[in-house]
């Protein structure tokens, strides 16, 4: 896009189908990567992403010739059919409905790749749904606890 300059940072949130914690060490490090494959591929820039075996986080620059949630389907959707089709897990995997995506300025960006680097410390003091709960109450979101990720 021509005359067309931007600097969005957004974070975004999903976890797999019932929260199940079925992302394995084994296999996490090549599912990141392939996620990374789609985000580059897309015209985005990747600064992090980690997760734990239930949830990823993913921090990028998102350009505006794709919307957020076109992205994050196309995510989710060929990350799903791609670790069916390497057979990762013996059952049907698929992410749950939806995500959180949650935006920042450049000067908060050093933050929130150490939060998102340091994952595994960090829910041995929160559990995901204390952090899901308190980022949507941090950026004033409201929601519908109907409608906010199932929670095991």
């Amino acid at each position: 896009m021509a005359n067309t300059y931007t600097q969005i940072h957004i974070q975004a949130v999903f976890t797999v189908q019932n929260r199940k914690c079925i992302i394995s060490e084994r296999w996490k490090d090549e599912l990141y990567k392939y996620i990374s494959g789609i985000i580059k591929k897309n015209n985005h820039k990747l600064l992090i992403i980690n997760g734990m075996p239930d949830h990823i986080h993913i921090l990028f620059g998102l350009r505006p010739s794709q919307s957020i949630s076109d992205l994050l389907q196309d995510i989710k959707g060929s990350s799903s059919k791609w670790i069916n089709e390497k057979k990762f897990i013996n059952e049907k995997f698929s992410w749950q409905e939806g995500y959180g995506a949650f935006s920042y300025r450049k000067s908060d960006i050093p933050q929130i790749v150490n939060y998102i680097k340091n994952q595994q410390e960090h829910h041995r003091k929160k559990s995901f749904r204390e952090e899901y709960l308190a980022l949507l109450q941090e950026f004033n979101i409201d929601y519908d606890e109907r409608y906010v990720f199932k929670f095991i």
